[in-house]
């Protein structure tokens, strides 16, 4: 899988986040957007996820050298972030169950085996409004993890969580993103310090 970048920007109104990105994200590759609050790392995440249009350039989706129209890239990508809300009326294994319906797990993981591996077993009846932010975090990590798709997409994964869960989330990031193509968004190097790529949003300011 790969996503090619060819003098790719986006501007909101006449500010420019980035511009003339040329660049090849590919399979088995982990890639970090580093840079200040604010400098435009997760709208960088969300142009190259197709979730936000960009203003100028080409995204190209590979897979098996073979072009992907827009419309079906998202089959093959789950991202993780604490903007994106969970189903507040949903209980957790209703989440679960929601989920997999569009994004099965790999190895055929059961709900229980899931909400084992994300250590929320007491919560499995819970509605998720009822969910601490560090729950809800430690959720939408594990639904990214185990999902069957080749590309990871984390916007500052550690958000939110307490140094349990942050201690849960470097014991498996390296684990399920192996074979994959990651993209990561963060300030915090303790949550790329294993990333091969580092890319400063600042070199792509005009």
């Amino acid at each position: 899988m790969q996503i090619i970048a060819q003098n790719l920007g986006k501007k909101f109104r006449n500010e420019w986040i980035f511009r003339n990105l040329n660049y090849k994200f590919q399979s088995g590759e982990s890639y970090t957007f580093v840079g200040a609050n604010g400098s435009g790392k997760s709208t960088l995440l969300q142009v190259l996820s197709g979730f936000m249009p960009h203003s100028e350039g080409f995204i190209n989706y590979e897979i098996n050298q073979k072009s992907l129209i827009v419309d079906d890239f998202y089959k093959h990508l789950v991202v993780a972030a604490p903007y994106l809300e969970l189903i507040e009326d949903f209980t957790l294994t209703e989440i679960i169950e929601f989920h997999v319906k569009f994004k099965p797990f790999t190895n055929n993981l059961s709900t229980a085996d899931f909400i084992e591996f994300i250590e929320l077993p007491k919560a499995q009846n819970k509605e998720v409004k009822f969910f601490s932010s560090g729950m809800k975090q430690r959720v939408k990590l594990g639904l990214a993890f185990c999902s069957d798709c080749k590309i990871l997409m984390l916007d500052e994964p550690t958000s939110n969580l307490d140094a349990n869960a942050t201690d849960w989330y470097l014991r498996n990031v390296q684990t399920y993103s192996q074979n994959r193509l990651l993209l990561l968004c963060s300030n915090q190097p303790s949550e790329y310090e294993f990333c091969q790529n580092i890319l400063n949003i600042q070199d792509y300011k005009p």
